[in-house]
């Protein structure tokens, strides 16, 4: 509904501060007095400051009295106007987070034998109702909520309402909103409504997976939903669905592995998918038409629909997802989740927005939204409802969707405390769960001692954060497709590799320490975002021979999984995975996004070579160090020309690493006799390939080379 017409308009900014602003065209925006009424007494208010603001008279008032949020103000100046008393910048203080902070775990809906109960935090609210429909009707009745204590609004109607579909209508500052809860955990298509769902009959007993000791164990691959399966020939049935990135045992052109088996026979331990909570960008109903990344969230506790067989069914996305999720479970294999808290799709239409307006959003010092994570909006995690709210998110998806991991999407924007609890709830529900996160430094208006970022790793020790030195140390910068980095020849990165190759801890006198520990650390060369390092590689080295790009290639991914620290794989990288170019393929086609099985075949050798070195890192604890102080005492650096960087890893292992990034053969002469070579320039496993006759070794050019004593 629209506003109310104003001449004036006053708002509340904090809990006894009064904001009017008076436009010069009204009475030449003077006035020498203000009152402000409610159940009709009146109380003068008194003038502490007024100044000319562009076209307005702005007059800070006092309120000597108690403000009731239950209650509806009437200001008036001295000519006889009135206005009604808004809510202002009131809902971002410390004294009304403190008054109206709800500790409860029975936000949204509860199904009760055969009565169903709402319940709704809107503490600024005057009037909120429950509209509801039966499915496939296009009748609504309407159900009146009552306030409560800390702001809650809170209804109980004596009917079991499975199935029926419902919003919200809040009443704040005379303006009626509809909004989906909040908390709702099934919606319609396109994510238009809640649905009201009995999450028990989706209940499935939790499956057990193998021990995970240390979040260094991990081996990362980050891939999403519909680009695993969709292409023509992934061999999977219900191609760039949930149920078809859980299909067993599909196959390609050439009989090999596709799909979840193939990542199960890479050997990663952890399989990272792209947000699939309920987001914009992609029509449900005609999903083909569209595709995006899933950053675009809508409702944080509801699957997306378009991986769906059914988007219209409310209980459809939930089987589904958790039938998924239950097929990488039976593999052993475990599922990160890929979250978005930092923002949501569009501040205005959200809920959030809706039901407490400007309460869960950062504004800058001009009152305006903030826009660090440059989409127009910043979750104000800081807050404590809406600290709550992640936390309360956090904790739905470990219990109902057994999830093993979160990925914070630039977990930069958040705050520490916010990230501390989670790490706290995530330990006490579900230990060995893996946190990692993007931890940039975004101009958002939060302290930088309180941000969640790179610089302040020691307050969130056991949270990893995406090592975005190793990337463009070792790659070249992803922000300059020409820059190359040491894995592409570049010396000048040497002693950058070398600190990032053993754990960012400050390996060397001379190193800086990014992470005081190695499972901080996230080393990877290549994600979903920017270009693919082959297309990189295309772009720096035009004139160069794709064998050549392949040996680059081949060279940065193996330093990813042989470096101390997480490794983390984006999909498709152990087969030269190429986007054509794109480097911003979000709302790309299939064909730019789509992993390419037939490219796989065709690189099956690479394919096999990265294989073998996941066997490596697995089988021998030194690729695997636990903390700083075992890499300093255990690896010792090598004194050999550059670029060659070469570690002797002493405790029971025996191995050498050695790395020649140059496109010239290198002879190394190694102190002791009888080493066998595990890893060269052409293949990579834990089975001997040969034995060095001698102490000479020939290192190939651009190769990575592991040798074992016998």
């Amino acid at each position: 509904m629209m506003a109310a017409d104003r001449n004036f308009f006053a708002y509340l900014d904090d809990m006894k501060i009064i904001t009017i602003l008076l436009p010069l065209s009204y009475h030449h925006g003077l006035s020498s007095s203000f009152s402000m009424t409610c159940d009709f007494q009146e109380h003068p208010l008194n003038i502490i400051e007024k100044r000319q603001i562009d076209n307005n008279m702005k007059y800070i008032c006092e309120f000597s009295k108690e403000y009731s949020f239950e209650k509806q103000y009437l200001v008036t100046d001295e000519h006889g106007g009135k206005t009604e008393l808004q809510i202002g910048a009131v809902i971002r203080t410390k004294a009304f987070d403190e008054k109206f902070y709800y500790d409860g775990d029975d936000l949204g809906v509860t199904l009760e034998g055969g009565q169903t109960r709402f319940k709704l935090w809107a503490p600024t609210a005057t009037q909120v109702k429950i509209k509801l429909r039966p499915a496939n009707s296009s009748f609504s009745e309407f159900v009146k909520m009552k306030r409560e204590e800390r702001g809650v609004w809170s209804v109980a109607v004596s009917r079991d309402l499975e199935f029926f579909q419902y919003s919200f209508l809040i009443l704040v500052n005379q303006e009626w909103r509809e909004a989906i809860d909040p908390y709702a955990t099934a919606v319609t298509a396109n994510g238009e409504l809640g649905v009201i769902v009995r999450l028990e009959k989706t209940h499935r007993q939790r499956i057990p997976l193998p021990p995970f000791e240390n979040p260094v164990d991990a081996i990362i691959y980050e891939t999403h939903i519909r680009d695993l399966t969709i292409h023509p020939h992934s061999g999977v049935t219900n191609k760039g669905l949930y149920l078809g990135a859980g299909e067993h045992n599909t196959k390609g052109r050439d009989g090999g592995p596709t799909g979840l088996a193939y990542i199960k026979d890479l050997g990663v331990t952890h399989i990272e998918f792209l947000p699939f909570h309920d987001f914009a960008g992609v029509d449900e109903l005609n999903r083909d038409k569209e595709y995006n990344w899933g950053y675009n969230p809508l409702h944080f506790n509801a699957p997306e629909g378009s991986y769906s067989t059914d988007p219209s069914s409310p209980y459809a996305r939930i089987i589904e997802l958790k039938q998924l999720i239950d097929q990488v479970h039976k593999l052993g294999l475990r599922v990160i989740m890929d979250v978005v808290y930092n923002h949501v799709y569009i501040r205005e239409t959200s809920s959030f927005e809706k039901v407490v307006p400007g309460y869960y959003f950062r504004h800058n010092e001009m009152g305006l939204p903030s826009n660090g994570t440059g989409v127009g909006n910043d979750i104000a995690s800081e807050r404590k409802m809406v600290r709550k709210y992640i936390i309360d998110s956090i904790q739905f998806w470990l219990k109902e969707y057994h999830i093993d991991g979160f990925r914070f999407d630039l977990m930069g924007i958040l705050d520490i405390q916010t990230m501390q609890e989670i790490r706290k709830v995530c330990d006490c529900l579900s230990p060995g769960t893996i946190i990692l996160g993007e931890g940039w430094n975004l101009n958002t208006p939060l302290p930088v001692d309180q941000k969640a970022i790179i610089g302040n790793q020691a307050k969130m020790p056991q949270i990893a954060q995406f090592n975005d030195k190793f990337r463009d140390c070792i790659k070249g910068s992803s922000f300059n497709l020409f820059d190359k980095g040491f894995a592409f020849g570049n010396e000048h990165y040497i002693e950058a590799a070398n600190e990032v190759i053993t754990g960012s801890i400050g390996f060397t006198k001379e190193g800086t320490a990014l992470f005081n520990e190695p499972i901080q650390s996230v080393n990877y060369v290549e994600c979903h975002d920017n270009h693919t390092m082959w297309d990189k590689l295309l772009a720096c080295l035009p004139s160069a021979d794709d064998s050549l790009r392949m040996k680059y290639h081949r060279l940065a991914t193996g330093i990813v999984l042989l470096s101390q620290g997480i490794p983390f794989l984006h999909s498709g990288q152990e087969f030269f995975r190429t986007k054509k170019g794109d480097g911003n393929s979000y709302r790309s086609s299939d064909e730019v996004n789509q992993l390419d099985w037939d490219r796989m075949i065709s690189y099956k050798n690479q394919v096999e070579y990265i294989k073998g070195l996941i066997q490596v890192r697995k089988e021998f604890p030194c690729f695997r160090m636990r903390t700083a102080a075992q890499i300093r005492k255990n690896i010792q650096q090598l004194q050999l020309p550059s670029p060659l960087l070469g570690y002797w890893f002493n405790n029971d292992d025996g191995i050498i690493l050695l790395i020649n990034p140059s496109i010239k053969k290198q002879e190394v002469l190694l102190t002791v006799r009888d080493w066998a070579v595990l890893v060269d320039h052409e293949n990579a496993g834990i089975t001997t390939i040969r034995m060095l006759d001698g102490r000479d070794l020939i290192i190939e050019p651009v190769s990575i080379n592991v040798l074992l004593k016998k």
